[in-house]
């Protein structure tokens, strides 16, 4: 059960992008589809969401959303690149006007001292924008990095959609 914050989030995130007419799409890695849940919650949310990819292995990154696998190879999963090029793919085969993305370690293992658990890289692809993407160190035990990670998508959207008119 999402918490009721993440849900009012997600339907005031959803009225805006369906004032605009833009059509979303998510690729997501660590938070496993949370993301898409959120929004899809929301009743009338077909309306606006196209897509949701659940790309939680490498191979689904390359296959899905078109991540090229010598980038995962040379960066790493977990990257700011392969964020970017996940939520372009996301966008690119849907055909949403947007889409947004995560790659995180979620833990509580599987964290390096240069990716420690908590870090996720996110992205958001808005057709006739350049692409935004930042990364977060979250706190907190795998619920809370993958909550935090659905909070910090609804930021990226609205902070896109800030430079449209």
């Amino acid at each position: 059960m999402l918490p009721e914050a993440t849900l009012t989030d997600a339907a005031a995130l959803l009225a805006e992008l369906q004032a605009r007419k833009l059509s979303l799409a998510t690729a997501e890695s660590c938070t496993g589809g949370l993301i898409a849940a959120a929004l899809t919650a929301i009743p009338g949310s077909s309306a606006t969401v196209l897509a949701g990819y659940v790309t939680y292995s490498n191979e689904a990154k390359t296959r899905m959303v078109g991540v090229p696998a010598p980038m995962i190879e040379a960066m790493g999963a977990v990257s700011e690149p392969v964020a970017r090029q996940m939520a372009e793919g996301a966008a690119r085969d849907s055909g949403a006007d947007l889409a947004v993305s995560c790659t995180g370690i979620a833990g509580p293992g599987g964290g390096s001292a240069a990716k420690p658990v908590g870090l996720v890289h996110l992205a958001c692809a808005l057709r006739g924008s350049p692409t935004l993407a930042e990364h977060h160190i979250f706190p907190g035990d795998r619920t809370a990095i993958r909550a935090a990670t659905v909070a910090a998508a609804f930021a990226l959207i609205r902070r896109a959609l800030e430079h449209t008119a």
